[in-house]
C-alpha cells in the first residue's frame, strides 16, 4: 500500500461557506422526516428528542418519542407526574437513567421558568441532565440560535474535511471545539440549518464504515479523501459491548419492573438474570442507587 500523501492545508473562509452551502442544499433534498423536525415541533418536543437519541439510533426514537408526547405534551405535564412514570415510559430506550434526568429538567423548567424551556444556552445548561450538546442543539433546532453543536457525526465529518483524519479523538478535544467555531457560520439562520445538515451527513453518508464518497455533496473538499482515505492512527476508538454486561443485566431487571405494576420480589427479580448471580445483585444495587427502582422490605418497585 503506498504511504498517504500529506493533508492540505485545513480550508480557509472561502471554502468554508462553499462548503457549508453545498451541504445545506444537499439537506433540503436528503434530510430524514423525523417527526421533531417538523416546524409545528415545541422546543419541549426537540429537547426530548435529543435526549432519546443519545447513544440511541434514530429509528428507534421516533415511536417512543410520539408516545412520550402524547402523554406529556409539555414540561409541566411530565413534572406532574411520579418520576417512576418516566422510567416505565421510557421502555426499551436503553441507558434509563435519562428518564429521571428529563423528569428532572422538566420539574426545573415549571420551577423556574414557567413551564417555558429556555431558550438561551447557559439556561439550558442549567438545567438537570442538560449538557454541553444537548444544550445546543437544542437552542440551535429549537430556537434558530447560532451555536456550535458537536456530536459524534460532526465530529466525524469535520475531521475528515478539516483535518484529514479519518476518526476524530474518543472525547471531544478544545481544539475540535475550536475547529467546529471556525466553521459555524455568522448568520444564525444558516449557522443552524449547518448543524442540522453537517449532522445529517455525517449519519448518512459521512459513516463510520462504509463511507459513500462517491454521493458526498462536499467530497472534492475533504482532506481524508484528497490524502487516500488513510487509516486511523490514533488510540483504538472506543466500542460498547452489551452482551453480558451489567447494563444488560439492569435492563432485564428494568424490564421486569415494568410489567409488574405492584412491585416484584427480590429474589424472583433477580432469577431473572441467572447468568450470574453477584452481577445480578450488582445491578439491582445500581438500580436502587440511581433511584431507578425502589425497595419496601422484600418488594421491589419502579
Amino acid at each position: 500500500m503506498s504511504a498517504a500523501r500529506p493533508a492540505p492545508a485545513g480550508p480557509g473562509p472561502d471554502e468554508r461557506a462553499r462548503v457549508v452551502a453545498a451541504v445545506n442544499d444537499w439537506f433540503a433534498d436528503a434530510a430524514r422526516p423525523l417527526p421533531w423536525r417538523e416546524p409545528s415541533t415545541s422546543p419541549w418536543g426537540v429537547l426530548v428528542s435529543e435526549v432519546m437519541a443519545q447513544q440511541t439510533p434514530v429509528a428507534r426514537v421516533v415511536e417512543p418519542w410520539r408516545a412520550w408526547l402524547r402523554r406529556w405534551p409539555g414540561p409541566a405535564d411530565l413534572a406532574a407526574s411520579p418520576a417512576r412514570e418516566a422510567v416505565a415510559a421510557w421502555g426499551r430506550l436503553g441507558y434509563p437513567r435519562r428518564a429521571l434526568r428529563l423528569h428532572g429538567a422538566a420539574t426545573a423548567i415549571v420551577e423556574h421558568h414557567g413551564g417555558r424551556v429556555p431558550a438561551g444556552l447557559d439556561e439550558l445548561r442549567a438545567l438537570p441532565g442538560i449538557g454541553e450538546y444537548t444544550a445546543a442543539a437544542v437552542a440551535s433546532f429549537a430556537f434558530g440560535a447560532r451555536a456550535v453543536v458537536l456530536d459524534t457525526n460532526v465530529r466525524r465529518v469535520l475531521t475528515r474535511l478539516d483535518r484529514g483524519r479519518q476518526y476524530p479523538a474518543n472525547s471531544t478535544t478544545a481544539a475540535e471545539r475550536r475547529m467546529a467555531a471556525r466553521w459555524l457560520p455568522d448568520d444564525a439562520a444558516t449557522a443552524s440549518r449547518w448543524a442540522a445538515s453537517s449532522m445529517e451527513l455525517g449519519a448518512l453518508v459521512c459513516t463510520a464504515t462504509a463511507p459513500g464518497c462517491a454521493g458526498c455533496p462536499v467530497a472534492g473538499h475533504c482532506r481524508w479523501s484528497a490524502t487516500g482515505r488513510p487509516a486511523h492512527e490514533g488510540p483504538p476508538r472506543r466500542r460498547q459491548a452489551y452482551a453480558g454486561t451489567d447494563r444488560q443485566a439492569r435492563g432485564r431487571l428494568l424490564e421486569q419492573l415494568r410489567s409488574h405494576e405492584a412491585g416484584v420480589e427480590v429474589e424472583a427479580l433477580l432469577g431473572h438474570w441467572d447468568a450470574d448471580e453477584a452481577q445480578a445483585r450488582r445491578a439491582l444495587a445500581g438500580l436502587l442507587a440511581d433511584g431507578l427502582a425502589h425497595r419496601s422490605g422484600d418488594l421491589i418497585t419502579l
